[in-house]
């Protein structure tokens, strides 16, 4: 399954945050408070598109429809500056995770919106992300435990 135009917003609370009576805090809101992280960022070197897929009825996660088994690692060379976009084409929010590296979460005109860990990616929703390589075998993986152990994690080798 593929979503064929995914919402590149970042002012949607969710699914079930939506029209309710009360302030939802969302990405769109988010600011970092270390203005120096503006000053440092680099363009990214190239791009890597990934899509979160899955399969509801045989329970199976996945990035790109590989599992983690059948998987080959991320590659990122150190220091690289790179642009990650993910592709939810589930029906599922996937809060993802990067070990060992800041995301720094991107609006769709490409400006720096704030740095996280953890970055959840809606239902039919694109993303994007930029990373510095930091030197090591890093884990990505969906931090929903039950996504992660079902395949949907990653090996990205900085070396």
């Amino acid at each position: 399954m593929r979503v064929d135009s995914p919402r590149m917003n970042l002012d949607d609370p969710g699914i079930n945050l939506r029209n309710i009576n009360r302030d939802v805090l969302n990405y769109s809101q988010l600011r970092s408070v270390d203005e120096a992280i503006f000053v440092e960022q680099r363009k990214p070197t190239r791009e890597i598109e990934l899509h979160l897929t899955g399969n509801m009825e045989r329970y199976i996660w996945a990035l790109d429809g590989v599992m983690f088994k059948d998987a080959t690692p991320v590659n990122i060379k150190p220091n690289e500056r790179v642009r990650i976009t993910l592709v939810n084409d589930t029906m599922m929010n996937h809060p993802m995770h990067l070990h060992g590296m800041w995301s720094d979460l991107r609006t769709p005109s490409g400006d720096f919106q704030v740095r996280k860990h953890t970055i959840v990616v809606q239902p039919a929703q694109k993303i994007s992300f930029d990373v510095t390589g930091e030197v090591g075998r890093w884990a990505w993986h969906c931090h929903l435990l039950y996504h992660m152990e079902a395949g949907m994690f990653r090996e990205v080798a900085v070396v």
